[in-house]
């Protein structure tokens, strides 16, 4: 069986709907996504950084 979670957690956002989560500019969004791929949780973190 597979796991949701796991295809889910492989991909990398989307800069929009990521920008639009963290209350960021698109820019900052993109940034962050090429810094840290599909590695979400990383992103998240890196994401409420920028945000405050």
């Amino acid at each position: 069986m597979s796991d949701k979670n796991t295809s889910a957690e492989a991909k990398p956002y989307e800069p929009i709907a990521f920008a639009k989560k963290h209350r960021i500019s698109v820019e900052d969004a993109k940034a962050i996504i090429g810094k840290h791929g599909a590695d979400r949780k990383s992103a998240d973190k890196e994401g409420r950084r920028v945000s405050v």
